[in-house]
């Protein structure tokens, strides 16, 4: 028991939490206080590398997943611990210039308030550094879903489908709480069905998409959900807990968006 709860509480560190860099955080982060796996160097090679795969790939917008964690310190079947929009812009330097690259659209939880999230903007640089692994997820949309995400990314649409009660486990289809890749699932949908409306959303959501089901037991979950805000269980009916992960939304662009590439980056 007291192994499970260890690696419970690993685990949560690692899911959707701020990066060490990140804009907008403090460095009380919920990684902040962790050994550094990389140097910066290496961090900074691959994040280089995930942007020179975005752009040989043609990708203006594309969905990206980290790992926060190694993978025997997650629950079955989820590999990646966070997901984000990766969107091609012009970025101003330190010193006043203006070159490519792309910028990443996250939900992060806040330092402070676990059980509460905000939309954050960094770089590929801030959002690899303190992974347990220098490996990328990346899903590009086809080239009419990815022009359609861009639209709803700049509009009001973004924001206002996010739901700040946060959830390591947030249900894909029930309101009330939310993690980075429910987030990043309802802002796709909004493109899809070219929507606002989350109650469309959602009832999409249970028809089309297949959500993985958190393989653990009852009793833990319980215990997780006492000591950690942010685990609830508030959005889920009786059963198996289900959530969103990479995996899972990259098998739902793959079947219903087929011009979908998926594919993994490691370092050189």
């Amino acid at each position: 028991m007291l192994k499970f709860l260890r690696v419970w509480a690993l685990w949560l560190t690692a899911v959707c939490a701020s990066p060490i860099w990140a804009a907008g955080f403090s460095a009380g982060s919920s990684q902040a206080g962790e050994e550094l796996h990389f140097k910066p160097e290496q961090v900074i090679s691959f994040a280089k590398k995930v942007e020179r795969t975005l752009a040989a790939k043609g990708a203006r917008v594309a969905i990206v997943a980290r790992m926060g964690r190694p993978v025997s310190e997650l629950p079955e079947g989820m590999h990646f611990t966070h997901v984000a929009f990766a969107v091609y812009s012009e970025i101003t330097t330190s010193d006043g210039r203006k070159v490519p690259g792309y910028a990443m659209y996250n939900l992060y939880q806040q330092d402070a308030h676990p059980d509460v999230s905000d939309l954050v903007q960094d770089f590929p640089v801030d959002f690899f550094a303190g992974v347990a692994h220098l490996e990328a997820g990346i899903i590009v949309p086809s080239a009419e879903l990815q022009a359609r995400l861009l639209e709803v990314i700049a509009s009001p649409t973004y924001k206002a489908l996010h739901e700040p009660h946060y959830s390591l486990i947030a249900n894909p289809f029930t309101l009330g709480r939310q993690n980075c890749t429910e987030f990043v699932l309802d802002v796709t949908n909004a493109a899809i069905y070219q929507t606002s409306d989350i109650k469309v959303i959602k009832a999409n959501e249970k028809a089309f998409f297949t959500a993985q089901p958190v393989n653990v037991n009852p009793f833990k979950l319980m215990l997780g959900s006492m000591f950690s805000k942010e685990v609830s269980t508030s959005d889920h009916p009786a059963g198996t807990p289900l959530t969103a992960t990479f995996e899972k939304v990259a098998a739902y662009l793959s079947k219903y968006d087929p011009s979908t590439v998926v594919l993994t980056v490691l370092p050189d």
